[in-house]
C-alpha cells in the first residue's frame, strides 16, 4: 500500500488530518490494545484492509489470526479526512476520551455480537478482545453472499431466505428488549446518515463537491445535477415513510460482503458486523438490496446473471409482502424502494468524497468509475416515484433500471 504524503501545512493554518497520521495512529492503537489483552504475545499487523468506515487490519496475535477494527470518534474515515471532527491534534484530544467511553462505536458492537452470540439466531463471528478502543474477531472463512450470487444467481431467492431466517428473532415484535437503550447503533440508520450528509446549506455544499478528488471536473459537474434532483426528491419521499416505532430490531449493517457461508451455500450463514437499532425489518431488505445492485454494478456480470440475480431479489422482496392489503403493498414498496435509493446514495458519495491518498476497497473503486449510471438509476425512479403510488410495474421498472447500470 502507498501513500503520498502530502506537503507540510504553513505555520498556524488548520488542515483536516492526513491518512498517514490516522493510520499510524490506529496502527499503533492496535499494538497497544493487543498488548493489554495478550501481554507478552508477539504481535503481526499483517495486512490493511481498505475501506471508508473504520481501520481494519488483519492481524496475527500469538499463533491466531484476527481481525482488529479501531474507529476514531465514531465517525467514518472519510468525515474524518474531510475535517468533520477538526484538525489532526484536535482529533488526538477527543479521542483520548472517546476510547475511554463505555458506550463508544465499537464498544456497542462487541456488546452486541457478545448478546447475539448468547442466542440461537442469528450466527455472528466471534469477539476475540475489546481494548483501547479497538475490537478483535475471528476470522469466518467460506464464501460471502456476494459471492454466491455471483456463482450461484439462480439460487438467489433461496440464499435471501437462509439469510433473513437467520434474523428471525431480531424481527419478531419485543426484540428490543434484547439491548439496553444505549446499546443500539442508531448512527447507522440509512434515513439518519441521508438526513446528515444532505441537510441544508453543508448538503447543498457537499453535492456541488462531490467526487472533486476522484472523477474528472466535467463528470462532477453531471453528478452534482443528477444528485440534486434526487437528493431532493428523496428528501420529499422520506415524508411518506410510516414513523419508526414498533420493537423490532433490523441488523442495520447488512450487506453481501456481511453475511458469509462457513458450511457452503446450503448451510447457515455467519453475520458479521451488526449494527443492530430499532428498525423494522424493511431496513435489512433495503440496505441488502441496495448493496447487491452495488455489488452488480461494480462486478458487471454477464445480462443473464445479473437478471437471475435481480429476480431472485425481487421474487424474495414481493414474498413479503403477501397478504397485506393492496395499500399495505403499496406502503411497504416505497418504503422499500425509497430505503434503498437513500443507502445507494449515502455509501456512493461517501466513496466519491474520500480523499485521493485514501486507499479504496476494489469494490469502491469500481463504483466511483460508474458513478454516472448509478446517479441515473437513482434519478429515474425516484422522478417516477414522487408522481404517484409505487406500484408492482413500477418495481420491474427499478430493476430494469438497475440492469442498464451493469452493461
Amino acid at each position: 500500500m502507498t501513500i503520498t504524503v502530502p506537503a507540510v501545512p504553513a505555520q498556524g493554518v488548520e488542515t483536516p488530518p492526513r491518512v498517514v497520521d490516522v493510520f499510524v495512529y490506529a496502527a499503533a492503537q492496535i499494538h497497544r490494545a493487543a498488548a493489554e489483552i495478550w501481554p507478552g504475545v508477539p504481535v503481526e499487523l499483517q495486512c490493511h484492509v481498505p475501506g471508508v468506515t473504520g481501520y481494519v487490519h488483519r492481524t496475527r496475535v500469538g499463533e491466531r489470526t484476527l481481525y482488529a477494527k479501531t474507529s476514531l470518534l465514531g465517525v467514518s474515515l472519510v468525515s474524518l479526512l474531510r475535517g468533520a471532527c477538526g484538525p489532526w491534534p484536535a482529533v488526538l484530544e477527543k479521542q483520548r476520551e472517546y476510547v475511554q467511553q463505555p458506550h463508544g462505536l465499537l464498544q456497542r458492537e462487541a456488546a452486541q455480537l457478545r448478546t447475539l452470540a448468547d442466542l440461537d439466531q442469528p450466527r455472528v463471528c466471534a469477539v476475540a478482545g475489546l481494548a483501547e478502543g479497538v475490537i478483535f474477531t475471528e476470522p469466518v472463512a467460506g464464501p460471502s453472499l456476494g459471492d454466491l450470487l455471483l456463482v450461484r444467481p439462480g439460487d438467489t431467492a433461496e440464499l435471501l431466505t437462509l439469510t433473513f431466517d437467520e434474523l428471525r428473532p431480531l424481527h419478531r415484535a419485543g426484540a428490543a428488549r434484547r439491548l439496553a437503550p444505549v446499546g443500539v447503533i442508531g448512527e447507522r440508520s440509512i434515513a439518519g446518515t441521508f438526513l446528515r450528509k444532505f441537510n441544508g446549506l453543508f448538503g447543498a455544499t457537499y453535492v456541488e463537491r462531490v467526487g472533486a478528488e476522484r472523477r474528472e471536473p466535467h463528470t462532477c459537474k453531471e453528478l452534482a445535477e443528477l444528485l440534486r434532483g434526487s437528493v431532493e426528491r428523496l428528501r420529499r419521499l422520506r415524508m411518506t415513510l410510516p414513523a419508526p416505532v414498533g420493537t423490532t430490531l433490523a441488523y442495520g449493517d447488512l450487506k453481501p460482503e456481511h453475511v458469509v457461508f462457513p458450511d457452503g451455500a446450503d448451510g447457515r450463514p455467519v453475520l458479521l458486523d451488526p449494527g443492530l437499532m430499532l428498525a423494522a425489518p424493511m431496513v435489512d431488505v433495503a440496505k441488502l438490496l441496495s448493496r447487491t445492485v452495488l455489488l452488480l454494478a461494480a462486478r458487471q456480470p454477464d445480462a443473464a446473471t445479473a437478471r437471475q440475480v435481480l429476480d431472485g431479489f425481487g421474487t424474495f422482496a414481493l414474498a413479503r409482502s403477501v397478504g397485506m392489503s393492496g395499500e399495505g403493498r403499496r406502503s411497504s414498496l416505497r418504503h422499500l424502494l425509497t430505503l434503498w435509493l437513500m443507502d445507494t446514495l449515502n455509501i456512493l458519495t461517501t466513496y466519491l468524497s474520500a480523499p485521493a491518498t485514501l486507499p479504496l476497497p476494489p469494490f469502491g473503486l469500481a463504483l466511483v468509475e460508474r458513478a454516472v449510471p448509478v446517479c441515473r438509476l437513482v434519478d429515474s425512479v425516484t422522478a417516477e416515484l414522487v408522481n404517484g403510488p409505487a406500484r408492482r410495474d413500477e418495481w420491474d421498472r427499478a430493476l430494469g433500471e438497475a440492469m442498464a447500470v451493469m452493461s
